[in-house]
């Protein structure tokens, strides 16, 4: 059947090869297990099921967050001549039934759903009756009361295991830690589940981080070594959206707005000439970028604090998916952390959870305190080990530190002698020395190192506090209640092995100079150079501009988002190769049998109006 697999592979969607840890997923779902797949942004996830599908026949049920998301991939694999349909909230009712009636005939292969129209019970009844050969729950972390964007609606779904005992479930992230990975396998699966975890470092992304000072000179100072770059810069509201858009096209800069309360007219139009033309920045709320497949985002800049390590993660990963550099600036401020300490306070929800979503935003704020490289505290907490990168603002340009041995020391015996139960405000009670009615409770004013750190400000133990999880000498169990547990490389230094230096405090610091053209290819990762804008040059540029011109000719004819006709990586990789004719535009990366069909013969001209003339062969 993997055989079958690399055929479908070629020939439906265009692709030579399986890019790293697809093969392992679908070879686990076709041999009816069930997987847990977590892989990075633009990895290619829904390659794993939408394969699977067609090799195995039958139905597959793809449960998907978001209408929108769900109607464009519709939309993408009926392209490449696949039989796919959705049923949601914002199709008519007639138009829904008639798609139940083509699931039902077996005309359908992939039917894609919301959570709360799956699990009513007369659609499970419905589903028992078909031949369901997969269930795919996309953006999996959502299941789990411990992910950064917990809804209640996929909790549900933990029913499909005992419903559908016999159908294997595929559940996909880009975004969960080891605690949500163990969360989704109990939930689900009772833990009886394959995993397949791709590493989470994005090496040709330079990470800094800057705390702010007059944000909209350092968003310009940022943008001003970003020209004629296509980016995207993350705003907190949707009022400092509309703002951060007017600013930056005052500046010169074409810039638009994306945000949930624009109307979808407008919102479409701008999220297609991102797509589309170049040097463009979209300024947006969290709501822009899922599902947007644009490879050539050189920068993303967030100009408040994000709500999670995940939600950071997840959002920066949208840059640089060519494989050539892209940066990944943030910038914060006392104003958002306190905005962000509200958000969580007037959520609906349980005091347990409100007490995780604060463990997870200390979390970020230890990554922004960060002594020493960003991306090791980043991997960390995904449960991955890394060396200094040599690629974010600390490495290149080392803050000011002290000497802060002896207070993680102090520190550490507290947590030691505290029995690694609490968290880090009783940690810092019984350091300062502050008789609260816990501390008197569990007898800690006993303890050796109550008082012991006294001369110190209880906001400066809270820093240190964070940057020892930085630095990887506490961990901080966010699916307990938040305590504080030593690590090996804690005990190292209790035992006086080695030394801690952290920052003192958290001031702004300049930000490192841009780094040099050979700096920035040598920070690629390992992805086709072939397939990096970066390189191209004055023709070729010019070649690409009118091919993205055409792909948004034909997606306004079909009514579908410009990308959904060929992702930029395919146009790349048409401008590096020129393709003359059908049997070489057919070799084109993402170019499968229907789309050769559809598309050649426009794409083919364009490409002949352009490009230079094939040299004349010599007799």
């Amino acid at each position: 059947m993997m055989s079958r697999a690399q055929t479908i592979l070629r020939d439906v969607f265009g692709h030579q090869a399986f890019r790293p840890g697809q093969a392992a997923v679908i070879e686990a779902i076709l041999d009816n297990r069930h997987v847990l797949a977590v892989m990075p942004t633009g990895s290619g996830k829904s390659l794993c099921f939408q394969v699977s599908a067609l090799v195995q026949g039958g139905l597959t049920v793809v449960v998907s967050p978001l209408v929108a998301l769900m109607q464009d991939q519709v939309a993408a694999l009926r392209l490449c001549g696949v039989a796919a349909e959705t049923i949601n909230s914002s199709k008519r009712r007639s138009e829904n039934v008639a798609t139940w009636r083509r699931v039902v005939a077996g005309e359908t292969r992939l039917l894609y759903m919301a959570p709360e129209r799956l699990m009513t019970e007369p659609m499970l009844a419905a589903l028992a009756k078909l031949p369901l050969t997969l269930l795919a729950i996309d953006e999996a972390h959502c299941i789990s009361q411990w992910g950064h964007s917990f809804r209640p609606e996929y909790a549900d779904l933990c029913r499909l295991h005992d419903t559908f005992p016999q159908v294997p479930i595929l559940a996909l992230t880009a975004t969960a830690d080891a605690v949500t990975r163990d969360d989704i396998a109990r939930q689900l699966l009772q833990g009886r589940m394959e995993r397949v975890v791709q590493g989470f470092d994005r090496p040709n992304i330079h990470l800094s981080v800057q705390m702010k000072r007059n944000w909209k000179r350092q968003l310009l100072d940022i943008l001003a070594r970003h020209q004629n770059e296509s980016g995207i810069v993350y705003c907190l509201s949707r009022k400092k959206t509309e703002a951060v858009a007017a600013l930056l096209q005052q500046e010169g800069f074409h810039a638009l707005p994306y945000h949930a309360a624009m109307d979808p007219t407008a919102r479409e139009a701008n999220q297609n000439t991102f797509i589309t033309d170049q040097a463009v920045i979209m300024a947006a709320t969290i709501a822009f970028g899922m599902g947007i497949d644009k490879a050539d985002v050189r920068f993303v800049v967030h100009t408040d604090l994000p709500g999670t390590m995940e939600a950071y993660y997840q959002e920066i990963g949208r840059a640089g998916r060519d494989g050539a550099a892209a940066e990944a600036h943030m910038l914060y401020g006392l104003g958002d952390l306190r905005m962000r300490r509200q958000f969580i306070e007037e959520e609906a929800s349980s005091p347990e959870r409100k007490r995780q979503e604060h463990k997870r935003l200390d979390a970020l704020l230890g990554y922004c305190e960060s002594p020493s490289c960003r991306r090791i505290p980043l991997l960390a907490y995904f449960g991955e080990e890394s060396e200094p990168c040599g690629n974010c603002d600390i490495c290149q340009n080392p803050v000011s530190c002290v000497d802060g041995t002896d207070m993680a020391r102090q520190v550490l015996a507290v947590v030691r002698q505290s029995g690694q139960r609490y968290g880090a405000a009783h940690v810092i009670d019984i350091v300062y020395g502050s008789l609260t009615e816990k501390v008197r409770r569990a007898g800690h004013e006993r303890l050796e190192s109550f008082g012991v750190g006294k001369e110190h400000t209880k906001k400066q133990w809270r820093s240190l506090i964070r940057q020892m999880v930085a630095s990887g000498l506490l961990k901080l169990d966010i699916a307990g209640y938040g305590s504080l547990m030593i690590t090996p490389k804690g005990h190292g230094l209790q035992a006086g092995e080695g030394a801690f230096l952290y920052r003192a405090d958290t001031v702004a610091r300049p930000q490192p100079p841009e780094p040099s053209a050979n700096a920035r290819k040598a920070k690629r990762s390992e992805a086709d150079d072939s397939l990096n804008a970066e390189t191209l040059n004055d023709e070729q540029g010019d070649l690409l501009a009118a091919l993205k011109a055409l792909r948004l000719h034909l997606a306004r004819q079909r009514g579908v988002p410009a990308y959904i006709i060929f992702p930029d990586r395919t146009l790349l990789d048409m401008v590096r190769h020129c393709p003359r004719t059908v049997e070489e535009f057919a070799q084109v990366n993402g170019v499968g049998t229907v789309k050769l069909r559809d598309f050649a013969e426009p794409f083919l001209a364009a490409i002949a109006a352009k490009a230079p003339p094939s040299p004349t062969p010599q007799p």
